[in-house]
């Protein structure tokens, strides 16, 4: 029976005809090759995925309460979507930035931290340019110009408005984590010259998609490493004292129950009912019965502090009237029997 070839030989056979010297069973061992992804043991990784995930959460919550401010205040449809949350050193944030983008500079204050570098925002060109131009009184549509185009003076002013609200949207939407407070610091207009964060320091960079009726564009938010373990360690320290707190709730629900179990409660059965005039009371002697309108064999009912709790067998234990439980009272019978 004829020997039937590989995908890999078939390959180098075609490759062999087109003149390729290649060795067919080299082809073959580079074809069935483990690929092992690369891992860079000068800067590793500082945050988890969960952390990650965190944030995340929090850039969807904001992209939702900042496209609410858009479609208020410029009178438009947007929508603002999380592309990717991934950790990166700031210069490759840097080197993607053009000579003619602006940075946003954001002070960050964390409780109980010390001072962190700040947070950057860059947007870009034709979203800022539509958000402008329908300040002015625009449509909004996208702008035609070209990769040198430099913001004036005027534009400047109003891109400083227009971030004011990017930012104060911020606040809210890492409430639910943590209290922070955001402030805008200044407007960059040369990436090169910002020296704040060093180009090895590792960053988070959440970019942000957005899509208005007129034209798209995208929010890159830089989050410094240093800032953001200030931050989660405090989430850390919350979610510890929070775990703390339950387990102190637990041990004080026990030591209240044990302190009430050591109360005195009054304890008495109900043998029956009757009911008589104050003539017959009155007329009452040694020797009398009086009819309870109850079979001798009925249950009796115990009452623990006015309220029926169980029910029973009178009888005699140790020479002195007892009641034996049998069973507990069913609430809802007794409450609807009453009514």
């Amino acid at each position: 029976m004829a020997e039937v070839l590989s995908q890999s030989q078939i390959d180098a056979l075609l490759n062999s005809l087109a003149g390729t010297d290649e060795p067919i069973d080299e082809i073959e061992k580079k074809g069935n090759e483990t690929k092992y992804r690369k891992y860079d043991f000068y800067s590793p990784k500082k945050f988890t995925k969960d952390k990650l995930k965190i944030l995340k959460s929090i850039f969807d919550n904001y992209s939702r309460i900042a496209g609410s401010q858009i479609n208020g205040l410029y009178r438009t449809s947007s929508e603002l979507s999380v592309i990717t949350v991934e950790e990166q050193r700031y210069y490759e944030f840097g080197n993607a930035l053009n000579d003619n983008d602006v940075l946003t500079i954001v002070n960050v204050t964390v409780p109980n931290a010390p001072q962190s570098p700040p947070l950057l925002i860059n947007a870009s060109m034709s979203l800022m340019l539509s958000l402008i131009d329908r300040m002015l009184g625009g449509v909004g549509e996208e702008a035609d110009v070209d990769e040198y185009y430099t913001y004036t003076e005027i534009e400047m002013a109003l891109y400083k408005k227009v971030v004011q609200y990017l930012i104060g949207a911020l606040k809210d939407s890492w409430s639910s984590y943590v209290d922070l407070n955001f402030e805008l610091d200044r407007l960059e207009e040369n990436p090169g010259m910002f020296q704040e964060i060093g180009v090895d320091e590792t960053i988070v960079i959440v970019v942000i998609d957005v899509e208005l009726k007129e034209c798209t564009g995208r929010l890159n938010v830089c989050i410094p490493g240093s800032l953001l373990m200030n931050i989660f360690a405090i989430m850390d320290k919350k979610k510890h004292s929070a775990m703390g707190d339950e387990l102190k709730s637990q041990d004080n629900r026990q030591e209240i129950f044990n302190s009430i179990k050591g109360s005195d409660l009054l304890v008495r059965a109900k043998v029956g009912d009757a009911v008589i005039t104050l003539d017959d009371i009155y007329n009452l002697h040694v020797g009398d019965v009086v009819n309870l309108n109850t079979p001798k064999d009925s249950d009796v009912e115990l009452y623990v502090e006015e309220q029926p709790w169980f029910k029973g067998q009178l009888g005699v234990h140790k020479r002195n009237v007892a009641v034996q439980i049998d069973d507990l009272v069913d609430k809802g019978n007794y409450q609807t029997s009453e009514n």
